[in-house]
């Protein structure tokens, strides 16, 4: 969203920059090309990006897009399912592995429970669909932004419960990451630059910003979820997208080394950096 603003508003084109947005036909691709020198930025998750550099591959986290988690535990507001606790039992749907299973463990044993007292289904990416039909009692992985509002618009309404009160660390949920060897590059700051115009921009014209973000080409994103999933996401967008909270950084990713999701944390100065 804010990309495509920044594009609009021509605010890369003013400092110098020649950007093009390309959309991947695989979400996991984009910082694979990026280690690969076939892109020069990626958009990627900041849990995702830590799997990456256990695995290996050289990138580093140079912007943040959306500053806060927007994963969530969903249940149907007039269903069962009030508490945690009532999950014991239950049938949950999710997407994708790994992750999401992670969030979901550690929210259970808030509640003493554990993946052994539920049931999971993969769903693939149909969670309110599976959770409106009653083939699940709960999903998680529903993004608070779309689900919530994709329910609300069928008339079923959703209710919520967020990661992060449930023992999971605030983490960022969109990043940008750059290959490790092109972080002194200037354009890259100019790029950041660039993007935090486009935030300050985006909120204090969301309408116009709106109208920018579904304009040239995007004109079929323009419907009643997508406006309301812009809406949501509006006061999650970085103010300041540049900076690095280095102690959030550190200790979500000492959460996901404690869950298993990766063996080592190298030095926080080469995988997440706030560019000169």
């Amino acid at each position: 969203m804010l990309l495509y603003v920044a594009l609009e508003k021509e605010m890369f084109a003013a400092k110098g920059l020649d950007v093009e947005l390309i959309a991947p036909s695989n979400p996991n691709d984009p910082p694979k090309l990026v280690a690969a020198g076939r892109t020069d930025i990626a958009v990627s998750y900041q849990h995702q990006h830590q799997v990456q550099v256990d695995q290996g591959l050289p990138l580093t986290r140079i912007a943040t897009l959306i500053a806060t988690p927007l994963n969530c535990l969903v249940v149907l507001a007039d269903g069962k399912v009030r508490s945690i606790a009532d999950l014991k039992g239950k049938t949950i749907g999710y997407s994708v592995g790994g992750f999401e299973n992670t969030l979901l463990q550690v929210m259970l044993a808030k509640e003493g429970l554990s993946l052994n007292d539920v049931t999971l289904v993969n769903v693939n990416f149909s969670l309110s669909p599976a959770l409106l039909a009653g083939q699940v009692d709960a999903v998680i992985g529903a993004f608070r932004n779309f689900e919530l509002n994709q329910m609300a618009i069928e008339k079923r309404p959703g209710k919520a419960f967020f990661v992060e009160e449930y023992g999971v660390p605030i983490y960022d949920e969109l990043i940008l990451v750059a290959k490790n060897t092109a972080t002194a590059n200037p354009r890259l700051r100019r790029f950041v630059d660039a993007l935090e115009e486009g935030v300050q921009f985006t909120i204090n014209h969301p309408e116009e910003s709106w109208q920018l973000f579904v304009g040239h080409g995007r004109e079929n994103l323009d419907d009643a979820l997508n406006r309301l999933a812009w809406r949501d996401t509006l006061p999650r967008f970085a103010l300041r997208p540049g900076a690095l909270d280095k102690n959030r950084y550190t200790r979500f990713a000492a959460f996901l080394q404690k869950q298993g999701m990766i063996q080592t944390v190298p030095p926080l100065a080469t995988w997440a950096i706030e560019l000169p």
